[in-house]
């Protein structure tokens, strides 16, 4: 059953602010972690994870997963270490933001919940987290929908300067990079999240509450040692930890994702993001592009909930 038309470019719907909310939180401690997640839908249902970038939370999911759990999904949002409900087991953990750490939280998840695969979608962080687990674990991913398509990153590529226009897009890995932006982040850090969201948004009317609702996971004691580390570690200005080598010397490569994918893009975003042809040819599966028309700016699950869910549940049919 269609719950948004599915097309290679897609009408988003105009709605209003949401109210909608998730139940109870639930924890397991998965790896390093005390994972905090929502959850919706059939315990026995074919599982879903969405997995929210920065400086978003697991609201950006709140309107997609009900929409997949009338679908009979069983579907698991959980935050990102150092975001909302997620915590460090040990106070001695190097709070390390590097790309392939945070993936391996996700599998960590996976093994905690006894969760052998799953379809996965994200956007910003989270997509580049769902890239990896298609490109390094398909075994884990039954299929992927990745906003922006294929994000992940190589410290040496990124040693290469880009044009003015396109470096002033990256404004703020800049300041992160300094002793200011450091301090800077830790105190202004709700302004600094609304900020982003209006550049990297500029067409979405959210209301304060909406991001009041997220700028409250902001409040991690952890928040701002990973946010820093992971900007800081991909332009490298910051080291990240010896046993991760193997992994991020495998994923500067550029894997090819196999596993049957939809891409998607808001017509709006303002936020730095490839044109498609860019990376059409690092998927070799079963592939869709979608741009999803509106206004629909970087958020797009949060934006655009209907169109983020009927991609999951077409990428599933593949």
């Amino acid at each position: 059953m269609s719950i948004a038309a599915a097309q290679s470019a897609v009408l988003a719907p105009a709605r209003a602010q949401s109210s909608a909310s998730f139940g109870p939180l639930k924890y397991v401690d998965a790896g390093l972690l005390r994972a905090g997640y929502a959850e919706a839908g059939p315990a026995d249902g074919p599982v879903v994870l969405l997995l929210h970038g920065w400086p978003y939370d697991i609201y950006s999911f709140v309107d997609v997963a009900p929409l997949l759990a009338a679908q009979g999904y069983r579907v698991l949002v959980p935050y990102v270490r150092g975001c909302g409900a997620t915590t460090f087991l040990s106070s001695s953990t190097f709070r390390n933001g590097q790309q392939g750490v945070v993936a391996l939280d996700l599998i960590a998840f996976m093994d905690a919940l006894h969760i052998d695969k799953a379809v996965i979608g994200g956007f910003d962080w989270g997509a580049r987290t769902a890239d990896i687990i298609a490109a390094n674990w398909p075994q884990r991913c039954r299929a992927l929908v990745s906003v922006s398509g294929y994000l992940l990153g190589s410290r040496e590529a990124n040693k290469q300067p880009l044009p003015p226009a396109a470096e002033y897009q990256w404004w703020y890995q800049y300041y992160f990079s300094t002793e200011r932006g450091e301090l800077g982040y830790a105190q202004y850090r709700h302004d600094f999240g609304k900020l982003i969201w209006r550049i990297a948004s500029p067409k979405w009317a959210f209301d304060d509450a909406t991001f009041d609702r997220t700028a409250a996971s902001f409040e991690n004691p952890d928040y701002v040692a990973i946010v820093i580390h992971n900007y800081r570690w991909r332009l490298g200005l910051a080291d990240g930890e010896r046993q991760y080598d193997a992994l991020e010397a495998k994923l500067a490569t550029g894997p090819v994702i196999a596993v049957p994918t939809i891409t998607m893009e808001g017509d709006a975003n303002g936020a730095p993001h490839a044109a498609p042809d860019a990376y059409r040819s690092k998927f070799s599966g079963k592939y869709e592009y979608r741009l999803i028309t509106g206004g629909i700016g970087h958020n797009l699950p949060q934006e655009a909930p209907q169109a983020f869910a009927q991609a999951v549940i077409d990428v599933a049919r593949f």
